[in-house]
């Protein structure tokens, strides 16, 4: 899994204690078979060799000993097409926003020369509509070639990544179809419909800066879902931007809602800042989604200007140093909720 944005690390991960990682029963991230590397929690797994590539590490990325953020790594016998297969967790999954902040990410990456020449939806063990499928040619001023998969399983994200030469194209896109084919999902309803992520113009926004409401009493309530249509479904559009020292970030809407929630992906890896419309009352619930966990955050009267969203990227914001709330997810889907520093005395 790319590392986690080093941005929110004043945010999130100073709130992250180790009793978090406690609180979710450790569990053995992969199980092999005699022909299979099944990823145990999700209920998915892919042949040990396929596609002309073959097994050799598997692990877990983040959050060890909690099996919520899982990889696997395959070689061509000479090692020169590579491939890692992901089964992550996030609490905010969308196949179709992973494949836009990966698409993001590699040609952030590979340089102004590389250029996207499949982006579209693909089967998944021969349910078609299911997948992803994304190819990268003259990566790296044109050494190689790349490709990507995603899958919304469930709780579960899946993306296969596979990098070759260029002179090596074939082998790279037979490793990925073949992956997308051999892909075991046993829970097959879990399996979302999923398309690229489509935009449209957005409704003109308020720019003026944002109040955070006092806190209500009581105990925070677990998060929902955050309501915003995913996995392609529906058209987002794009409010404005955010402008960090460490890079800029997009602020996505569903399309048509004035009203609706707002995202902000931080990363291809599900990070990202939710703005919900807060139930009940007015205004907009700041939520930080991550990989198995959930940290909540008080409401604005208001979805924040980019000024302030950029401040709490940074971990300049004072109303937001502090957590209210830190909801760890287990790989089983188990919450545990802890109170955050803000709610401590």
């Amino acid at each position: 899994m790319p590392a986690r944005a080093l941005l929110l690390l004043p945010i999130a991960l100073g709130l992250a204690t180790p009793t978090l990682a406690q609180t979710a029963q450790d569990m053995e991230a992969w199980t092999p078979t005699a022909t299979a590397l099944r990823a145990n929690a999700a209920g998915i797994s892919l042949p040990q060799t396929v596609g002309g590539l073959s097994l050799t590490k598997s692990g877990e990325a983040s959050n060890g000993g909690r099996a919520v953020d899982n990889y696997a790594q395959y070689l061509s016998q000479d090692g020169a097409v590579q491939a890692t297969f992901y089964v992550y967790m996030p609490t905010y999954a969308d196949a179709s926003l992973a494949a836009y902040m990966t698409d993001k990410a590699i040609m952030e990456r590979f340089g102004a020369k590389t250029r996207r020449t499949a982006y579209d939806s693909a089967a998944v063990a021969g349910q078609p509509g299911r997948a992803i499928r994304a190819v990268y040619d003259d990566a790296a001023d044109g050494a190689l070639t790349t490709a990507a998969g995603f899958v919304h399983a469930g709780r579960w994200i899946v993306k296969i990544r596979v990098t070759g030469p260029t002179d090596r194209r074939k082998d790279v896109l037979d490793g990925l179809d073949a992956m997308l084919a051999s892909l075991q999902v046993e829970d097959k309803a879990s399996l979302h419909m999923t398309a690229p992520a489509q935009f449209a113009a957005c409704p003109a926004s308020d720019a003026g800066e944002a109040r955070l409401t006092p806190a209500q009493d009581g105990a925070p309530a677990l998060p929902h879902d955050v309501r915003i249509p995913r996995d392609g479904k529906d058209s987002l559009c794009l409010r404005g931007a955010v402008e960090t020292a460490d890079g800029r970030y997009d602020i996505l809407q569903q399309t048509g809602r004035r009203d609706g929630a707002i995202i902000v992906p931080v990363d291809d890896s599900g990070t990202l800042l939710a703005f919900d419309p807060a139930t009940p009352g007015k205004g907009y619930q700041l939520s930080i989604h991550m990989v198995g966990q959930t940290d909540l955050y008080g409401t604005y009267d208001k979805v924040p200007s980019p000024r302030q969203i950029a401040a709490i990227l940074d971990g300049k914001d004072p109303q937001t140093a502090q957590a209210q709330a830190i909801v760890a997810y287990a790989a089983t889907g188990e919450a545990t909720m802890q109170p955050g520093r803000a709610g401590r005395r």
